[in-house]
């Protein structure tokens, strides 16, 4: 007996997105089914509760959030869920920070619909993908992590301008003074500290200089 269709949730902040999904599924209704559409986090997480969906396909940036919080709240939301990423951004640090989530996949926005079907087929059976383009660089990285290749951080998912401004933070400066070393706006700097307060799973400064200090960040 054929297993009932894959039950998702699609989340984008473009209605061109949703519009080329529900297209390129729409061949594959009986393995996949699109049950609800969300446009923001709020949305998502409502759309999770209310549907009960097997999968989630996010994109890794949303209007004004960020999808990397989406995936934290829905996954707290429903443990049981299986949100995978379908982006443009081909970085390697997102593919980490998913991962730590504990997103199940990460795929590229230039997938065919059979190649999207597949992958979400193999997810829902207990696999981990990453997209193939991804999947060689992330393990060049993983080996020179390793070899401690990387700036400090860069194992907690740190960029590297996220790494500078933890170490301005951990010497003492204010936002005001870190713009000044690095020669941004406050506003940037601002931004690169709630990316940071995120991946270390902080809410505040002195614990963001706290969990640097004892992960032996900048040894």
């Amino acid at each position: 007996m054929r297993s009932p269709p894959l039950r998702l949730l699609t989340v984008d902040d473009h209605e061109m997105v949703h519009d080329g999904l529900r297209a390129m599924l729409g061949s594959y209704r009986d393995q996949v089914q699109i049950v609800a559409e969300a446009r923001d986090t709020d949305g998502a997480v409502k759309a999770v509760m209310a549907h009960e969906p097997d999968l989630v396909l996010l994109d890794v940036r949303l209007r004004g959030e960020s999808g990397l919080d989406a995936c934290a709240r829905i996954l707290r939301a429903r443990p049981g869920c299986l949100v995978v990423f379908m982006t443009v951004y081909d970085d390697e640090q997102y593919v980490y920070q998913a991962l730590r989530l504990g997103a199940s996949g990460f795929l590229l926005k230039d997938v065919t619909g059979a190649e999207l079907v597949g992958a979400l087929t193999r997810i829902a059976a207990g696999e981990v993908l990453i997209a193939p383009m991804l999947a060689g660089r992330i393990a060049l990285s993983a080996a020179r992590l390793h070899a401690g290749e990387f700036w400090p951080g860069a194992h907690l998912g740190l960029t590297q301008r996220e790494s500078e401004v933890l170490a301005l933070m951990v010497s003492g400066l204010t936002n005001k003074g870190i713009a000044a070393r690095l020669t941004v706006s406050e506003e940037t700097v601002k931004s690169h500290t709630r990316g940071i307060y995120r991946k270390l799973g902080v809410n505040d400064r002195v614990t963001a200089v706290a969990t640097a200090l004892r992960e032996g960040v900048f040894r």
